[in-house]
């Protein structure tokens, strides 16, 4: 099973970018997107079931323009979950769950801490979600969560360690709890792989980020450890450049 994820920053944006034609030359199995920015009935569905993908679940915010997430498949799943069942969170689309032949693919979208108000919001989400993830894993061990995660973990994840350590993203707090999560059961599957440094999944538009190679690693493929063995690779693909994010490539054995 070949699972790719992507932080598109707008669905739309992406598409008249060359989205389907790229994703067409990746070929996956199954798609997360984060912050699609977009309704259901905003989009031409038949773009996604002519490339392959006629199985598609949208979990939109309420707020329209704004966060949202979705799942794309070539085989319909055997469950579909829309949101966590909190309500806070399930207002602003942020996790989508699809279950495929005993594994489990959720689609999250953490938020940002961009001010005072959100990161304390960002704080509270995280707690209630690994409680949800804990209780989660009970009934669905094999368990798969990709996704932005808003968060480096380690200093070899960001560009600048030294002067951003007060930068939410990369605070003492954010840091320890994504340490937390991945200690209660997951593994982070790019390092699991790769200890390289200078790979990372996010550049500011500013200041020629991008091509400067100045970026944050903020997106994860997490997989549950019952699923370490099956596991076979996961990589970045960052010559994709259809948002601010690229994209995550992680492949286990069906």
């Amino acid at each position: 099973m070949k699972i790719v994820s992507y932080n598109v920053n707008g669905i739309r944006a992406a598409l008249n970018k060359g989205f389907i034609e790229w994703l067409g030359s990746v070929d996956p199995d199954v798609v997360c997107l984060q912050e699609i920015k977009a309704q259901k009935e905003q989009l031409d569905l038949s773009v996604f079931e002519n490339a392959g993908f006629g199985h598609h679940y949208w979990y939109s915010a309420q707020k329209k323009g704004y966060s949202g997430v979705a799942v794309l498949s070539k085989n319909e799943p055997d469950n579909i979950e829309f949101g966590t069942g909190i309500d806070y969170m399930d207002h602003e689309g942020r996790n989508l769950r699809a279950d495929f032949n005993g594994v489990s693919v959720m689609s999250l979208y953490l938020p940002s801490g961009t001010n005072i108000d959100r990161l304390e919001h960002k704080l509270t989400y995280m707690a209630d979600f690994q409680k949800y993830i804990d209780n989660l894993k009970k009934d669905y061990p094999n368990l798969i969560i990709c996704g932005d995660y808003n968060i480096c973990h380690q200093a070899i994840d960001i560009h600048d360690p030294v002067r951003n350590k007060n930068v939410s993203g990369f605070l003492p707090v954010e840091r320890e709890w994504i340490g937390k999560f991945i200690d209660s059961g997951f593994i982070d599957s790019f390092r699991h792989f790769n200890k390289d440094p200078h790979n990372y999944t996010w550049w500011s538009y500013r200041a020629n980020a991008r091509a400067n190679n100045k970026g944050w690693r903020l997106d994860y493929g997490m997989v549950s450890k019952p699923l370490e063995e099956r596991l076979k690779r996961s990589v970045i693909l960052s010559e994709a450049k259809h948002s601010d994010h690229c994209p995550i490539l992680l492949e286990i054995e069906a």
